[in-house]
């Protein structure tokens, strides 16, 4: 069973890096040292009225500073994460992780692909991968984070309204730059990830995704974030299997998307 912490972290920094996108940096005490590149956290608000933590994924990792770089999209006044992003240095704010599985680190020529809020999770997996690899980052319009992907890697970019990069989504980049890789790893809206899935299956490359999905214990007890898989789960004896707890990263090939 993975280790997992509940602490009070402190906020080191954050600022807001577009449009309803922030940029968090926490201190935490075990935490950091136990994560690994596409794990999440859950975050607790201080509003009671809000009972359930807001899971985020882990966009960078400092495992000797013990500290965690979190870059989110606020979704509403409603939502805890309004909350977060009002928070300043030295705030405390309640921590459960480091939660889910993560990505495993290969050695193959690899696709980065990143989507909208799916892109931050992929920078410390860029890091962390020490073979070659290109990031193919698909924004909406407003860029963000290019600048900490270029630093690490070859990045190339797509936006929908073709502002930069290819006019397009993330396979348009892919063709339109004429790349290859033997294995994808992925983070982005469904619609994204079924569309890898198929090429990675079209190309004969391994797809590895993490799967956005609201959930609410995030720690596999209430199976909110259930999705389909070809394998029957032990604890329902049925087709699925919970993102927070058997992911959020699984092989396409498990998954119905």
């Amino acid at each position: 069973m993975a280790t997992k912490f509940e602490e009070m972290a402190i906020v080191l920094s954050q600022k807001e890096i577009a449009t309803d996108i922030f940029d968090l940096t926490i201190q935490t005490k075990d935490i950091a040292a136990h994560a690994k590149a596409g794990q999440f956290i859950s975050l607790y608000c201080n509003d009671g009225t809000k009972l359930l933590p807001r899971p985020i994924s882990l966009c960078g990792i400092d495992r000797e500073a013990g500290t965690l770089r979190l870059v989110y999209r606020v979704t509403g006044e409603k939502t805890g994460t309004k909350e977060f992003s009002q928070m300043k240095a030295g705030d405390e704010v309640r921590v459960l992780g480091p939660l889910g599985n993560g990505f495993e680190l290969g050695e193959k020529k690899a696709f980065l692909i990143g989507g909208g809020i799916g892109i931050p999770p992929m920078l410390q997996l860029a890091k962390e991968l020490k073979c070659e690899k290109t990031a193919v980052l698909g924004y909406r319009n407003e860029l963000f984070l290019l600048d900490d992907f270029e630093a690490v890697c070859d990045t190339i970019i797509a936006t929908e309204d073709g502002s930069a990069g290819t006019k397009g989504n993330v396979i348009d980049a892919i063709k339109a730059n004429g790349l290859d890789a033997d294995v994808i790893y992925a983070c982005g809206p469904t619609p994204m990830l079924r569309a890898l899935k198929a090429y990675a299956e079209e190309n004969d490359m391994e797809c590895y995704v993490s799967m956005e999905e609201r959930m609410a214990c995030g720690i596999g007890a209430c199976l909110a974030c259930v999705c389909k898989t070809k394998e029957k789960d032990h604890h329902t004896n049925v087709n699925n299997k919970r993102i927070c707890k058997e992911g959020p990263v699984f092989n396409a090939k498990e998954v119905e998307l």
